[in-house]
């Protein structure tokens, strides 16, 4: 990541912070660890900032991911920090690019999971902290390789306890834990932390 420009570098940088310490550090993806420590993950910052530009790179890093070889690149953080400061902007963009995975033929070989720094689960209220299971210092999109998942899920007995795992974790964390963790982004003196 140092040949990125001063910007670029220090959202990979931001982001890597958030992955060591809150997604690795809280075990919020037991898969994380493995290919964070063999250097598995691309980090790649984004200039869009509308969504059309954003599927553009998108479509451009799954290519890439495609054919780089799973030792070497097994999954990509496509980072996004000047699109979507709306939520629900950015989670309504979350259906272009699931088309784009069909379009494309891509579904079955990739699958994206998306984080954003305020992101919001409709039935969950407002301050709970099950929001930040899925919270991160900038819009991102996780472009996952289907066979390493299924892996990684068959490799774990209980894969299918992870979410509610998180939410007890979080929740026992509670504000000031997350707080102390210093993963937000830039614009977290805008409330977010109940």
């Amino acid at each position: 990541m140092t040949d990125l420009p001063q910007r670029d570098q220090a959202v990979c940088e931001a982001m890597q912070r958030w992955l060591e310490r809150a997604v690795i550090g809280l075990n919020l993806c037991p898969f994380a660890k493995a290919v964070h420590s063999k250097g598995q993950i691309h980090y790649a910052v984004s200039a869009a900032c509308d969504g059309g530009n954003l599927l553009q790179d998108l479509e451009q890093e799954i290519s890439d991911l495609l054919l780089q070889n799973p030792q070497l690149r097994d999954t990509t953080l496509l980072i996004a920090p000047d699109a979507f400061p709306d939520f629900w902007d950015f989670n309504a963009f979350l259906r272009s690019a699931d088309k784009l995975l069909r379009k494309k033929g891509w579904e079955g070989e990739v699958q994206i999971a998306s984080f954003h720094p305020r992101y919001a689960f409709a039935d969950a209220a407002p301050g709970d902290m099950a929001h930040f299971t899925n919270r991160a210092p900038y819009p991102t999109l996780h472009i996952l390789r289907e066979a390493s998942l299924d892996q990684a899920v068959e490799a774990l007995p209980d894969a299918a306890l992870i979410y509610e795992r998180n939410i007890a974790t979080l929740r026992a964390l509670g504000p000031d834990g997350w707080r102390a963790l210093n993963v937000d982004g830039p614009d977290a003196a805008q409330e977010r932390v109940p």
